[in-house]
């Protein structure tokens, strides 16, 4: 995995290889990141990354200067590992423990960018859960986006606030706001 653009571009890292993920590729990665320096002045956005696995996301945003970047997951050795990194690179990432829809349940704030990459098998029915907490929460700021990455064999058009979908091979990227 690597950093494809701002203070750290360039940089190699590796994650331990025990760890339970999926990580986004550079292709579907850099994608995504052109899509929104077009929408999002960086240095402005507070974004939550649900499903941060080893934190790839995360640091993509922290070295384009986001100032505010919380980083959810339930494995242990995910959150150790960004915790690490974050120290080192000096990011400001809060790297937070814990079951994605239990802090769903309890979240607060508002977040201009929500990024979700829960695991490939989860059902449909568990992504939609994800965009239903989402709103009923009103997590998002006003001109703000959640985006799930999912497989290309779920579709999440019909779901309520749905804007857009991209595909990058197998990888799809739905918008809602």
């Amino acid at each position: 995995m690597r950093i494809i653009s701002g203070t750290h571009k360039g940089r190699r890292l590796t994650a331990p290889k025990n760890l339970p993920v999926r990580p986004t590729t550079d292709f579907a990665k850099e994608a995504l990141f052109n899509i929104l320096r077009v929408r999002y002045y960086f240095d402005e956005l507070n974004v939550l990354d649900l499903f941060a696995g080893t934190g790839n996301i995360s640091f993509e945003f922290a070295s384009r200067a986001v100032p505010n970047i919380t980083s959810v997951d339930a494995h242990q050795g995910c959150i150790q590992y960004i915790n690490k990194v974050s120290e080192e690179f000096e990011f400001p990432i809060n790297a937070i423990k814990s079951d994605v829809a239990k802090y769903l349940e309890s979240a607060s704030g508002k977040f201009d960018v929500i990024f979700a990459d829960p695991p490939y098998d989860f059902e449909v029915s568990d992504l939609e859960n994800i965009v239903k907490a989402v709103f009923e929460k009103n997590l998002l700021a006003e001109e703000g986006v959640l985006i799930i990455e999912h497989s290309k064999m779920n579709d999440l058009s019909k779901e309520n606030n749905f804007t857009e979908a991209r595909k990058y091979g197998g990888n799809v990227f739905s918008f809602f706001s």
